[in-house]
């Protein structure tokens, strides 16, 4: 016979049924006897909290053919087979693993047929914020205007990452957290039909591990009740789920409060030869402190035995809040310093007795007159320390006169331009021929061959910092100009003269032989129309 887990046996079958929800509960059983249930839901949550067993109720409730106050009978052929999952007009799917374009397409073309059996075809779309941008998008119209005898029913952990035209389309309903009471009630009424012991302690600590999700508390206590078949303790629960010995936190914590770097050390040994994770080890000191604190400001904190409870209070009276808060924060330091360090063991050591040297411990003393003398003497003592160093200061060196300025002034002129004209000397200077042959042979190199036959006939000449001329005595082509007036080319060039000269330059092309006949095709032009033109020097 196949073995069924306990959160799937004890699984609500009624809206009534489910813990902590009754704000939820409440609405969708009005809306099922009232006949206005909608065409999409879209259910919020953490994990553990009744979504997807609210979708399953809902589904049965809507098609019931005896429903009693809003809720399903869980009697009738429909509700039978819905629970068996053997109708076919319920269907369930996981959109973790079917979050493509092609499965939302065969949705979309599946809701024209009717119902086989039921009144309604259910669609339950269990983690849809895991569907991909194309599949929602082939949703959106069919979940704005479904048929009549199609209801969708949406559920999510992150309703953030939905879009906002999804979210739009349905009704939403956020799911809270299940308090440490429901969760222990529910906890209780498990057991007993279940027949497993359990102490209240052990309930208080599951209720406290599970952070408000029921399956999360039910799984918990299946684990343990499969280890004994005593009593479940306190210990049983804190072991199986991995809190470490609270023997080796507390010695480790105790000995940071006291500054005592060789407890320090042996503790950390301890853990070491007992083969627990620094990483993970690390993490535990961080909360326990955390919950010496919240002892400290609170006087109350969960989990803890009476006898762990003791201890953490003689640990909040050795130091201060502050203090505290200090060491938590450079606890968190070096646990991120831990994450990446190949020498953990060392890492770890150094940084736990780095700790214990940062803080001050003055602030603890007996009395609060003891702490503010010692804080007055610190004063006086740095104030001491000050005066001495301002005497020895020789402020007549210090003093500069008028003359003495300007002379400062001059001579920081003189350095300025004596720089500017040694940054000038470096710079490169080339004759016309040795340019343009410099230039020919970079563009050759470069394989511009097309660029480099145009620039061959040319004659290279650097205008200012910011120009240079390629000068063309015999004309260009048709085809040349077009060579040479391609952006891709002149971009070419300008790299070439960049690199030989250093400076990023504007090029400019002169041919005297366009000129002629642009000036001759003008003269004509003005003959023609009878316009004399004298021209007056």
């Amino acid at each position: 016979m196949s073995y069924t887990a306990l959160y799937r046996i004890f699984r609500p079958t009624k809206f009534s049924d489910i813990v902590g929800q009754e704000h939820i509960t409440r609405t969708l059983k009005n809306q099922i006897m009232a006949g206005r249930v909608g065409h999409a839901y879209l259910f919020c949550g953490s994990r553990g909290t009744g979504k997807t067993t609210s979708a399953k109720i809902l589904s049965r409730a809507v098609n019931c053919l005896n429903p009693q106050n809003g809720e399903p009978c869980n009697e009738c052929e429909i509700c039978k087979e819905i629970l068996s999952g053997s109708v076919t007009d319920v269907i369930e799917m996981d959109a973790a693993s079917n979050n493509g374009v092609d499965d939302i397409r065969e949705i979309r073309d599946a809701v024209n047929f009717l119902p086989t059996k039921a009144k309604y075809r259910i669609y339950i779309i269990d983690e849809v914020h895991m569907l991909s941008t194309g599949a929602f998008n082939a949703l959106l119209k069919t979940l704005e205007e479904p048929p009549k005898h199609v209801k969708f029913i949406l559920a999510t952990t992150e309703p953030q990452k939905l879009p906002a035209t999804i979210l739009s389309r349905c009704q939403r309903f956020d799911y809270k957290k299940i308090s440490e009471d429901n969760i222990i009630k529910r906890l209780k009424i498990i057991c007993t039909e279940s027949k497993i012991k359990i102490s209240d302690e052990a309930l208080k600590i599951i209720s406290i591990l599970s952070e408000g999700a029921m399956r999360d508390a039910i799984s918990i206590l299946e684990r343990c009740s499969q280890e004994t078949e005593e009593e479940i303790s306190g210990n049983l629960v804190k072991e199986l789920v991995g809190i470490p010995n609270s023997r080796y936190i507390k010695n480790l914590v105790e000995a940071i409060f006291k500054k005592d770097e060789i407890a320090t050390l042996k503790s950390i040994d301890e853990v070491i030869k007992d083969g627990k994770d620094l990483y993970n080890f690390l993490w535990e000191v961080i909360k326990y402190t955390k919950d010496i604190l919240v002892y400290k400001a609170t006087g109350y904190v969960d989990i803890y035995s009476e006898e762990e409870i003791k201890q953490i209070k003689e640990l909040s009276e050795l130091i201060e809040k502050d203090q505290i808060l200090k060491i938590i924060y450079d606890l968190s330091e070096l646990e991120n310093n831990l994450k990446w360090s190949a020498q953990k063991v060392i890492m770890f050591q150094v940084g736990i007795i780095k700790i214990c040297s940062k803080f001050d411990t003055s602030s603890t003393s007996s009395s609060e007159g003891d702490s503010n003398d010692n804080i007055i003497k610190k004063l006086l003592y740095r104030l001491e320390k000050l005066e001495q160093k301002i005497s020895n200061i020789n402020f007549s060196e210090l003093m500069l006169d008028g003359n003495n300025i300007n002379l400062e002034k001059e001579k920081q002129k003189k350095s300025i331009e004596e720089h500017q004209i040694k940054k000038d000397e470096t710079k490169p200077v080339f004759k016309s021929d040795e340019l343009l042959s410099k230039i020919l042979n970079s563009l050759k190199q470069s394989k511009k061959m097309m660029l480099y036959t145009t620039l061959m006939n040319s004659k290279v000449s650097i205008k200012d910092d910011m120009n240079i001329e390629f000068e063309f005595p015999n004309g260009l082509t048709e085809f040349n100009q077009k060579v040479i007036s391609d952006p891709n080319n002149k971009n070419d060039l300008i790299k070439a003269i960049f690199v030989i000269t250093g400076k990023e330059m504007n090029v400019r092309i002169k041919d005297e032989k366009m000129k002629e006949l642009e000036k001759k095709a003008k003269d004509n032009l003005l003959t023609d129309l009878g316009i004399d033109v004298k021209i007056i020097d």
